[in-house]
């Protein structure tokens, strides 16, 4: 048996192709790339040892899992309806370097095939050591996941790989790469985007990848530079399923991963045995085609294994202690809220998390990722935050993600709770929940929330001018999947979640909500108009703020879950689009697409340009009468303004006035040097149902009216008299 090299990664070559990086090697021509054992009746040699996963190569399929710990490892081999291998092929010792297990197994077909590994080793529970000789284990590395395919339906119990091609043609596609100033984000879950009938997508299309390409059209009218795509990782809607008064609850959200590698199969409309992820890919080259980015909702803070008491599928048998954060008595420990906690800086999940994305980024073109508990990201691995968590560093500054967008979601359920001051290095932006919570609070009329409002209109230049990011860094949103839908948060006082059953104690409790004066729908007609214009407040001030706003899916036509404001459960009418209410609120639908177009042509409310030649600031606050330092807490108005110079030369200056008092007030708004012939021209009115956007803004004085709980938008302009 001829001799095998450590540092030619046991594949027998020659000294000048042993350079090659093992990317280049796997596709170079090979003329003595031949086995040398036979295992299991199967011709074998060691493989490739840096490359992760199961790949395809010429003449076979490279396998290679490490384990820190385990003291053996065997490659299962399944039929795709079987639930016994139909081959075991130990890994010889010889067959391992350092913790590292890598098999090249010759003449397969990976069409005939899934696979799966057993893994034995030491048990010492009390320091989190479980191997299990007889669990059947996923690849960490799986490009896919079998037995999930179809919606709603329990899989086997345990879950096996299959080899993906990954030859998707792009045909030249580019990513959009707009700049973050210039994104306007729609939050999505990929489901309950068009299961519903109402949608009238092609039937066999509904609640798939498939299905939102059916709408791209509809998402390009509105104007949306941006999907957020809820995850759609690989997850099991059905390990916490329950039978509730007839209604089948499940993991509909997805914020529950079974594998980081691979994509949802059951959003895919077709069966793609061997080419998972195509039709995600083909949406991916569409929406980016019509210059819509894509940015994942990624879930690295837990795992769908849960506790002691949850699945045993994948890294609890392959390192479980250095995969999870574990208590000093080996339990698990849960600032994720979902029973455990990935322990991300270790330096092997850290790689993992990291080849991960970038796998993300190569094979489909994503544009950006928001982490969900991010916060997460930054823990120590017995918990204790970092002040420069190594994770977050290796992401702002990797080569591959260099212009990626990463967004975090800066808190955790542990408690910890870093909107502000998230470790960045420049680089990580930030859902701003306090954009959310003190713009809510505002609306609705609370007293003392003027002044952070106005400067959650302006940037939150108190939460990111410090560390010099700025207003790229505030993701602003008042609404999205976590919480009432825009139109619940004007229908509702209090969260509705029995249908959920948990008694409605779950989902948050600190709505800021205001249900106008009735609980629920009613056929007030007062009361209906005034729940239509505080969404258009809502709306007007969101796309008039600096920072990129994101909203979710539906919200521009006044979806509603019925007061649920935690429908991670609820795979059905609650959650999904009803999309005939976009016929029923048209006039809504119509003032979302025109305040998005108002941004986009007024890029002084997005971005610094030249100073304007009228003396303005970039951004100033204004009371009733002009120019104010600040309010006081009895104040329930805001005037912000925004100006500066166009590269042609012409004045953009807007300025947005928000009355969330119960009264009319009577508003002076800046005044014009007395050589210019500017003036003011009224362009937004949300107390005019008919006519909330004015296509053609109306000369005005500067003396105006703004009635009670209203916002009014201005813009400056050369005018015919009044």
């Amino acid at each position: 048996m001829e001799k095998i090299e450590e540092n030619s990664i046991g594949l027998g070559l020659d000294e000048k192709k042993v350079t090659l990086s093992p990317s280049r090697l796997v596709y170079e021509k090979v003329l003595n790339f031949k086995p040398i054992d036979k295992i299991a009746g199967y011709d074998v040699r060691p493989g490739f040892y840096e490359i992760n996963g199961a790949t395809a190569i010429p003449g076979g399929v490279n396998f290679t899992i490490h384990s820190h710990q385990a003291t053996s490892c065997e490659l299962l081999f399944f039929k795709y309806d079987q639930t016994e291998p139909f081959a075991v092929l130990k890994f010889p010792e010889k067959y391992k370097i350092g913790h590292v297990y890598s098999m090249v197994v010759f003449n397969i077909d990976i069409s005939e095939f899934e696979y799966a590994y057993r893994m034995d080793g030491p048990s010492d529970p009390s320091k989190g050591i479980i191997f299990d000789k007889n669990r059947i284990l996923l690849d960490p590395y799986a490009k896919a996941v079998t037995g999930q395919s179809t919606w709603g339906t329990k899989s086997s119990g345990t879950y096996r790989a299959r080899v993906v091609k990954n030859d998707f043609d792009w045909e030249g596609s580019m990513r959009p790469l707009h700049d973050m100033e210039d994104l306007v984000i729609y939050e999505m879950h990929v489901r309950g985007f068009t299961k519903d009938t109402s949608s009238e997508v092609l039937p066999e299309n509904q609640g798939t990848f498939a299905g939102v390409m059916e709408k791209i059209p509809y998402l390009k009218d509105l104007g949306v530079t941006a999907v957020e795509l809820m995850p759609i990782f690989e997850f099991d809607e059905m390990l916490s399923r329950r039978d509730f008064y007839g209604r089948e609850l499940m993991d509909y959200w997805g914020y529950n991963t079974v594998c980081f590698f691979a994509p949802n199969t059951s959003y895919s409309s077709v069966i793609e045995r061997n080419r998972e992820g195509s039709e995600l890919q083909s949406l991916i080259k569409e929406l980016h085609d019509n210059g819509i980015e894509v940015f994942l909702d990624v879930v690295f803070n837990h795992t769908a294994e849960g506790n002691e008491n949850g699945p045993f599928f994948c890294f609890k048998g392959i390192d479980n202690n250095i995969y999870y954060m574990l208590t000093p008595e080996g339990y698990y420990y849960n600032f994720s809220g979902c029973g455990n906690t990935l322990n991300c800086n270790h330096p092997i999940v850290h790689q993992l998390i990291l080849d991960c994305l970038r796998y993300w980024v190569t094979a489909y073109h994503i544009d950006g990722f928001r982490f969900d508990l991010a916060s997460i990201l930054g823990r120590n691995e017995d918990g204790s935050p970092m002040s420069q968590p190594p994770l977050l560093q290796s992401l702002a500054f990797d080569p591959i993600m260099g212009d990626i967008k990463l967004i975090a979601e800066a808190w955790d359920a542990g408690g910890m709770y870093q909107v502000g001051s998230f470790p960045s290095w420049n680089r990580w932006a930030e859902w701003n929940g306090r954009y959310r919570d003190e713009l809510r609070s505002f609306l609705k009329g609370d007293f003392g929330r003027a002044d952070a409002a106005a400067k959650r209109i302006m940037g939150s230049p108190d939460l990111y001018a410090r560390d010099g990011r700025g207003h790229n860094a505030s993701v602003n949103f008042i609404n999205c999947h976590d919480g009432f839908t825009l139109h619940d948060l004007y229908t509702y006082n209090e969260k509705h979640n029995d249908d959920n059953n948990w008694d409605n104690t779950d989902g948050a409790n600190d709505n800021y909500s205001w249900n106008c004066g009735f609980e629920g729908e009613t056929s007030d007609k007062e009361i209906n108009k005034l729940r239509k214009r505080m969404v258009r407040n809502a709306a007007a001030v969101l796309f008039m703020s600096r920072g990129t706003p994101m909203f979710f899916m539906g919200d521009e036509f006044g979806n509603s879950q019925g007061g649920n404001n935690n429908a991670y459960c609820q795979d059905n009418y609650i959650a999904w689009l009803n999309w005939r209410d976009l016929e029923l609120n048209m006039d809504l639908h119509r003032f979302f697409r025109d305040m998005i177009s108002l941004r986009r042509s007024h890029p002084a409310i997005r971005k610094s340009l030249s100073p304007s030649s009228l003396g303005f600031p970039e951004m100033s606050i204004h009371d009733t009468a002009p120019w104010c330092q600040g309010y006081n807490g009895d104040s329930h108005y805001i005037g912000v303004m925004f100006a500066g110079r166009l590269e042609n030369g012409e004045e953009d200056i807007v300025y947005v006035a928000v009355n969330s008092w119960w009264e009319s007030l009577s508003v002076t708004l800046p005044e014009f040097p007395a050589n210019s012939n500017m003036r003011w021209g009224l362009a937004v009115d949300t107390y005019d149902e008919d006519e909330p956007f004015k296509r053609n803004p109306i000369p005005i004085l500067r003396d105006v009216r703004v009635e009670p709980r209203t916002v009014k938008v201005f813009v400056a302009g050369v005018f015919e008299s009044i």
